[in-house]
């Protein structure tokens, strides 16, 4: 029984003609699916238009048509159908689910997700607003949400088809919309469909991005080519069955592809590497895949029999591969009606990993860095790609595309529109630390997406992240506690860390100034050099000092016992005298008399510990307050003295009557 929905649907011919297209080849089951998501959509889209002014309808269900030239499922051609009902249709999820099934539903759910990216993309703004911070890496950033908000991959590919459409159609936009969405289309989309491999949607994109970004440039190009891409298309069919018979005949097993260069990437090559279009050898290109490298060579043998070399373009990398491992050989030639022609030839083995290992075809073209561990995840999504012909039933087409390969990471936006990355679970003290140092620390409170949310809550790809503040504000040590949720990141563990220790420094070094100043009044040496003092501790610094004294690592006594060696006289350099110079003689308490050398008016006591008597050998040392204390020569306080004092002994000796009368 056919609904009335369903009956104003298929009174447009062009949507019936639509429905036609797409239902070929299809289940009978799978056709009715997509003319009921028809149905559905019809209502909501009446009298509705997409950005560039073309009919809702229309669009969705050219969008579903270039998918299924991709060769996508039913569920993946209703969804891209139904892309804009959320927006239009209260509790359209039971509705979807009732008419399509609940695949569909995720699926447009991925949908709605992925769209509200578009509001925060608007590439020349991200760099003015991230204040400097490199623009590229803002991009890649956005291009990895883009792929870590979904888990069905099939979501990614539908948002490039509609993409696409949207630019066949932008010439009837206004002027600033086709900027934006030019924009968009060459610094985000097009190098997804580069990197997952869907060649034929990643050409156009970049065309047709260019036409409006750069439309004189392109244009100029354009006329260049001097002819009509089809014809060119001709060009290298020709091309590629005159090949492909020669290497028959010459027993060698291949597989030959090949396609007309598009202008986009004309224009990239002749800007990175300062040529003019005259000097591009591979405005038409082929690709020869043989079984292992004897062939490579035979091929190129052959190639080079076929039609003359052009001198200097030829490189061998597989005899020298280039630095990340990829490995081809390139020739360029004059091809028939004297046209040249780029050959690239490579085995299978070498094929797979340019295109899936480090060697990407995507990163060389984008310049980009390499990052193992994303590599591995574009090289499964692409694998998913090619597999996806060979999977029959729907089940197990959902499960392969299920992508939970992103899950190790979060992609979140701040107020600005700048993407985050943070690891799994991270939460608003995380992105804080991430944002800033000092919006970690003084942050009190969040919002996500609006709401006000724990701090220890688990932030989700896709959120919009505010964090409410204090001027002046210090992290709570419960952050610290792996128990209590609130940090995930190390990075953020550590400025907290960092924090704390700064802290206890700071008072580490009042505490030891406080005790310094009160050794140094006390024995009177306010004008004592500090960071001298330090060096005799030795020590580098004076904070270093200061520190010691305040965490108790160094005590005031032996401060103050170097403060005190300071301040004692030093003993003059010996010089040798022109004539021979009497000691002066001074008393030892009442009656003793001793000459020691270089002293004169000066205190001289005996020392308690040895009880220096005649005729005994003695030695002088100088006190820090008590002048010269008299020593025995063999003291075993004097045996023990450090080798840094001992420039204070000092030569004594009794005088000679006091030595005869004790004998």
């Amino acid at each position: 029984m056919v609904s009335r929905q369903h009956a104003i649907a298929v009174a447009d011919n062009a949507v019936e003609s639509s429905l036609q297209r797409l239902s070929a080849g299809l289940k009978p089951e799978e056709a009715a699916m997509l003319q009921r998501a028809v149905a559905l959509a019809a209502p909501q889209y009446a009298g509705r238009t997409e950005l560039t002014g073309a009919p809702l309808l229309r669009h969705a269900l050219e969008t579903a048509t270039i998918l299924a030239g991709m060769n996508m499922d039913a569920g993946t051609l209703a969804a891209a159908i139904l892309h804009a009902v959320p927006d239009r249709l209260e509790n359209w999820t039971e509705t979807v689910a009732a008419d399509c099934g609940p695949a569909v539903v995720q699926l447009v759910e991925g949908l709605s997700r992925m769209e509200h990216i578009r509001q925060f993309s608007e590439l020349p703004e991200i760099k003015d607003k991230d204040k400097g911070r490199d623009h590229g890496q803002q991009i890649e950033s956005l291009r990895k949400m883009l792929l870590a908000m979904v888990e069905d991959i099939r979501v990614v590919l539908i948002k490039l088809a509609e993409r696409t459409q949207t630019m066949r159609t932008l010439a009837n936009a206004a002027p600033e919309i086709q900027q934006q969405i030019a924009r968009e289309t060459q610094g985000i989309f097009a190098p997804l469909a580069n990197r997952l491999g869907v060649w034929q949607v990643k050409w156009e994109l970049e065309d047709l991005s260019l036409r409006f970004l750069e439309p004189e440039f392109y244009k100029k190009v354009a006329k260049l080519l001097d002819e009509r891409r089809v014809d060119r298309e001709q060009y290298i069919a020709e091309v590629l069955s005159l090949l492909t018979q020669e290497l028959a005949q010459a027993d060698i097993k291949a597989d030959v592809a090949g396609r007309p260069k598009h202008i986009y990437s004309i224009i990239n090559k002749m800007r990175r590497k300062g040529l003019d279009f005259e000097q591009l050898y591979d405005v038409r290109a082929v690709r020869i895949l043989v079984g292992d490298i004897k062939d490579c060579y035979a091929a190129l043998g052959l190639v080079h029999n076929l039609w003359q070399p052009i001198p200097g373009e030829f490189d061998d990398y597989i005899a020298h591969p280039k630095s990340n491992d990829y490995r081809s050989l390139h020739t360029a030639v004059v091809g028939p009606r004297g046209l040249a022609i780029e050959v690239q030839i490579r085995t299978h083995e070498m094929h797979q990993h340019s295109e899936l290992g480090v060697a990407a075809h995507w990163r060389y073209k984008e310049g980009g860095k390499s990052n193992a561990q994303f590599d591995e995840k574009i090289a499964w999504l692409r694998q998913i790609l090619e597999w996806k012909d060979e999977l029959s039933e729907g089940s197990d087409l959902l499960e392969q595309f299920h992508n939970s390969l992103f899950h190790d990471q979060v992609y979140v936006l701040t107020p600005q529109g700048r993407v985050i990355d943070l690891p799994k679970d991270a939460t608003p003290v995380d992105f804080a630390y991430h944002v800033h140092t000092d919006l970690g620390h003084r942050t009190r409170g969040a919002k996500v997406d609006g709401n006000i949310v724990p701090l220890n809550y688990k932030l989700q790809n896709g959120q919009r992240v505010e964090i409410l503040t204090v001027k002046q504000g210090a992290p709570s040590r419960d952050w610290l506690m792996p128990t209590l949720g609130y940090l995930q990141s190390s990075r953020a563990r550590a400025k907290v860390r960092h924090w704390f220790r700064q802290m206890e420094l700071e008072s580490d070094l009042a505490q030891g100034r406080v005790i310094l100043d009160r050794e140094l009044q006390r024995l009177g040496a306010t004008a004592l050099n500090q960071e001298k003092l330090a060096q005799k501790l030795h020590l580098d610094h004076l904070d270093d000092l200061l520190v010691a004294l305040g965490r108790g690592e160094m005590t005031p006594r032996q401060v103050a016992l170097v403060i005190q060696e300071e301040q004692a006289p030093k003993t003059p350099t010996a010089i040798a005298p022109v004539a021979p110079m009497a000691r002066p003689s001074v008393t030892l308490g009442e009656s003793v008399v001793v000459d020691i050398e270089g002293v004169g008016n000066l205190l001289v006591r005996a020392a308690k510990c040895c009880g220096p008597l005649p005729p005994a050998d003695i030695v002088g040392y100088v006190t820090r307050e008590r002048g010269v204390t008299l020593h025995r020569r063999d003291c075993p306080v004097m045996q023990r003295l450090p080798d840094q004092r001992r420039d204070r002994l000092l030569a004594a000796s009794w005088p000679a009557d006091t030595t005869s009368k004790r004998h």
